[in-house]
C-alpha cells in the first residue's frame, strides 16, 4: 500500500525550523523548481532561492527558504538551508527597505557586481512572497 505522507525536516545552522508530516510540497532547486509526492525516489539536490510550498491538513504553508542542500529518502524529506522564514513573516516594508539599499549600492570589482545582483534577486523573490502573503 503506498505511503500518503512524507516526513518533513528544515534545518537551519541555528535550529530545527520544522520537523512535520506532511502530504506534499515544492521548492526551488539551484537549476529549477521541484514537487515531492509520498513515494518519491531517493535524490540530492542543491536549493535554490524562494518559496517554498508545503501541503499539509488540506492547508498550505509557506516559507522562504535561501539555498542549502535537499535529501529525499524514504519518504523523509530533510532540507538544510542557510535560512528558512515563514512566509506570514516576512515584511514587505523590510524587504522592499532591504531591495532598495541594494539598488542604490555601486559595486567597484566584478565580484561585487555579482554578489549584487544575486542579493538583488533573493529581495526580490522575497518581497514577492511577502506580497503574496499580505
Amino acid at each position: 500500500m503506498p505511503e500518503k505522507s512524507l516526513r518533513l525536516v528544515i534545518v537551519t545552522p541555528e535550529k530545527t525550523l520544522l520537523d512535520e508530516t506532511v502530504s506534499a510540497l515544492s521548492f526551488p532547486l539551484y537549476d529549477g523548481g521541484i514537487g515531492i509526492l509520498p513515494g518519491r525516489l531517493p535524490l540530492i539536490g542543491r536549493l535554490g532561492t524562494g518559496e517554498l510550498k508545503v501541503q499539509q491538513d488540506g492547508a498550505e504553508k509557506l516559507f522562504f527558504i535561501d539555498g542549502g542542500f535537499v535529501q529525499v529518502r524514504d519518504n523523509v524529506v530533510t532540507l538544510l538551508t542557510n535560512s528558512a522564514q515563514p512566509a506570514d513573516q516576512l515584511s514587505v516594508a523590510q524587504t522592499q527597505q532591504e531591495l532598495d539599499t541594494l539598488t542604490q549600492q555601486t559595486p567597484t570589482t566584478d565580484e561585487g557586481i555579482k554578489q549584487k545582483l544575486n542579493q538583488q534577486l533573493k529581495a526580490r523573490r522575497k518581497l514577492s512572497l511577502a506580497h503574496k502573503v499580505k
